[in-house]
């Protein structure tokens, strides 16, 4: 499959390692410019792009950049996508130790992901926000293992999320649907599920006891 993934950090990086080494043809681009990537282009196979470039031809994309980033991605970098591109958001709203206040999410009380398909003209699949980035390396494991750990995946377009599901279970990780992006708020930061190490039946406990207050920690 043609990945693209812009945001070459913990997730992205990791993310382009396990996606090459499963035989994925990746793109991988960040804000700082392909020169930048060089390393992780040796190491992984992966190919380096202009932010522009990173979704040409691709079945999926990954944001994986800092939400106060999103609004800096070139005006129409998904329209040389595949049709029926999954785009993937593993954002995060962090007002007090990176992003700044944002005004919509606190003030309509939208989801962040929500905010993020507003800035990008794009619907998008909520996946890998709360999931540790050296676990994607780590703690893969086959289908139907005791120990395998689920991940949350919340999203409107029903093709797209079963894509990005297939996706996550190759990579080795089971999946839980929670639900529409309305609902992406049961995996924001300081839910239950953020963070969480747990198989199917754990995910949808903590999904299930989330409460919609976002926590004064994550207050801007």
């Amino acid at each position: 499959m043609k990945i693209g993934i812009i945001g070459a950090g913990h997730i992205g990086g990791n993310l382009t390692r396990r996606l090459t080494a499963l035989g994925h043809d990746v793109s991988v681009a960040n804000s700082r410019g392909p020169h930048t990537l060089t390393a992780l282009a040796e190491e992984t196979g992966a190919t380096p792009v202009r932010v522009e470039e990173a979704a040409r031809d691709a079945e999926i994309v990954v944001v994986t950049v800092p939400v106060k980033a999103v609004p800096d991605l070139p005006d129409g970098f998904l329209d040389q996508a595949a049709e029926g591109v999954a785009v993937i958001d593993t954002g995060n709203y962090y007002p007090r130790e990176r992003d700044g206040r944002i005004d919509e999410i606190e003030d309509e009380g939208i989801t962040e992901s929500r905010w993020t398909e507003r800035r990008i003209g794009h619907p998008v699949i909520k996946a890998f926000n709360g999931t540790y980035a050296q676990d994607i390396l780590d703690r893969p494991l086959p289908a139907g293992h005791p120990e395998r750990q689920a991940l949350p995946v919340a999203g409107d377009d029903e093709a797209a999320k079963a894509k990005v599901r297939a996706l996550i279970d190759e990579l080795g990780f089971d999946t839980v649907d929670a639900g529409g992006i309305d609902d992406s708020w049961r995996q924001q930061p300081g839910t239950p599920v953020y963070g969480l190490r747990a198989g199917v039946e754990g995910v949808r406990k903590a999904l299930a006891e989330a409460s919609p207050e976002r926590q004064e920690a994550f207050r801007g």
